[in-house]
């Protein structure tokens, strides 16, 4: 007992301790310059706060709170005999009145129960059909969280504004405007309830799912992947090239992940500044969506010697570092904040967890249990659209490079550029990890060809898929990447499909799409496979 109460009288002075402690740390690191690429640290809140169910809807409850107050006094200060000229404004008396904001309070909390029902049994569903990592997308419906937030927020405008209603004999009675509002909100709820049932309906629709999974991938990737070279960076990297080939010689200092869970975010400014500070460069081999434990090194900080020449390079300030520094607790504390670990993998904007929904619902399409190959099929054609986007893009690049601004600046243009060109100096700070299109077909159409072994469907909209790839490649190491896996797709049929004439069939297609894929002028040509049965058949109708 007497531990009992220590504990009691000690737990205030513990929660002002680890409060004054965070504090501390948090003005720290904003001292610290950790906060560099800080619409990219708001973005990330800004997603986290749209990826909750409770954000939009509880905001919609306030909005309530606030209304409800603010047309009571508008009210009061309103000309009565005005607002009996409305033909739709409410005129009657306090009972009346009364008896309105008491059913429409009733009714919209008995819908959105109605509505938070529907939910549930649409998750339920959705997670046993497509996998509970789709969740998240029905969670962050923006739609779905309107609604519930229309009626909530009706809810709590109807009570306050309920209470504001007074008898004949108060100077103030009826608040009349607040009461027209709350029977336009009803209505609309109501409008709303319709759009609900109808917007759920199409939502556990395969291919509705599908598509907000494709459109998903798109964003990310053109986030990442651009239509162009950038040939700056190019040069960059040229001007670099030293340091590219042996940093690795350099003094070594491995880099632990602050704790467990999955990689969200790489906040590269963070890292750039970091890296500048302690005179040196941070390798990362760890990629978004990889789980790491706190005992994972997941890089490498590499020190350049002092009498690198990058680090006595003139700028606007006197140098870049006076000497480099091998990382310390202040090191370990700042990298902390560079990355973003999460206990669950969540969206971010990674490409591999976008392209792994849909192969999740392949996957799933293909057990057993469900039984879908069309879907299955369905997921393999949008896989294939968001992967012919990213072969005929640029890729990102690993390397990332911090440019000291120039003395010239302030001197006349022509001058400045020419003195930039000449004497433009590129830091290399930080190296990323970045996944090739070949990691990115193998994750996702190899995934669905290993679950797909004994389906001839879904093996074929592989090789198909595999020739639109084509249209889209724009070197020979793609084309090898699309011959290698089309020569997977062949094993796995050959070993794996029931009959002789299902593997004649499967092969004969990877045989014509292995050559369509070959030829020099395939982009300039239509690949369409047509079996031995059916070339039989059509030229015996030619015959006829």
């Amino acid at each position: 007992m007497a531990v009992s109460d220590t504990q009691k009288k000690s737990l205030p002075t513990r929660t002002l301790t680890a409060t004054l402690y965070w504090l501390k740390q948090l003005t720290q690191l904003w001292s610290l310059k950790t906060l560099t690429d800080l619409p990219d640290r708001l973005k990330n809140i800004w997603q986290q706060l749209m990826g909750s169910y409770w954000f939009i809807p509880t905001a919609c409850v306030l909005i309530g709170i606030l209304l409800a107050p603010l047309l009571v006094t508008i009210d009061q200060h309103f000309d009565r005999k005005t607002v009996r000229d409305l033909s739709f404004a409410f005129t009657g008396d306090d009972d009346a009145a009364r008896a309105i904001m008491t059913t429409i309070a009733g009714a919209v909390l008995g819908v959105a129960g109605t509505t938070f029902s529907i939910t549930i049994a649409v998750l339920s569903m959705a997670s046993s059909q497509f996998g509970p990592r789709l969740l998240r997308n029905f969670l962050t419906d923006t739609s779905n969280q309107l609604v519930l937030g229309a009626f909530i927020g009706t809810f709590s405008y109807s009570l306050l504004v309920l209470k504001s209603i007074h008898k004949h004999d108060v100077d103030f009675g009826v608040p009349q405007l607040a009461v027209t509002f709350a029977i336009i909100m009803a209505i609309i709820c109501a409008l709303l309830l319709v759009y609900f049932i109808q917007h759920m309906v199409h939502a556990i629709q395969a291919s509705h799912v599908i598509q907000g999974a494709s459109n998903e991938a798109i964003r990310n990737i053109n986030y990442w992947y651009h239509d162009h070279c950038d040939l700056q960076h190019q040069r960059d990297i040229d001007l670099a090239q030293p340091d590219i080939e042996h940093y690795q010689t350099w003094a070594t200092t491995p880099i632990y992940a602050p704790l467990s869970g999955y990689l969200q975010q790489i906040y590269i400014e963070s890292l750039m500044t970091l890296a500048l500070d302690y005179g040196g460069i941070i390798k990362l081999h760890t990629n978004l969506g990889d789980f790491v434990t706190n005992k994972n090194v997941i890089g490498y900080f590499y020190q350049r010697p002092a009498n690198h020449p990058s680090l006595l390079q003139k700028t606007k300030t006197s140098h870049l570092a006076i000497m480099p520094s091998a990382p310390d607790g202040l090191f370990w504390q700042r990298l902390a904040t560079c990355i973003h670990i999460e206990r669950r993998s969540s969206h971010s904007n990674d490409i591999s967890y976008s392209l792994g929904q849909m192969t999740e619902i392949a996957v799933r399409a293909l057990s057993p249990g469900i039984n879908d190959p069309k879907t299955a099929v369905n997921c393999v054609q949008s896989l294939t659209t968001c992967l012919s986007v990213m072969i005929r893009r640029q890729p990102p690049s690993p390397y990332h490079f911090y440019t000291p601004p120039s003395k010239n600046a302030d001197s006349d243009k022509d001058d400045a550029n020419t003195s930039t060109e000449q004497h433009r100096v590129a830091i290399l700070s930080v190296i990323t990890k970045t996944p090739t299109i070949s990691d990115f077909i193998d994750t996702s159409l190899g995934e669905v060809r290993r679950y797909a072994t004994s389906d001839l469907m879904v093996l074929k909209a592989l090789c198909q898929a595999l020739t639109n790839l084509n249209y889209a490649r724009v070197n020979d190491a793609q084309r090898q990447i699309l011959l290698h896996e089309l020569k997977l797709i062949e094993r796995t049929g050959e070993e794996n499909l029931s009959y002789s004439e299902l593997i004649a069939d499967l092969l004969a297609m990877t045989q014509q799409a292995g050559y369509f894929i070959n030829s020099e002028d395939s982009k300039f040509q239509y690949f369409e496979y047509v079996s031995e049965f059916a070339a039989h058949i059509r030229q015996t109708l030619k015959t006829e």
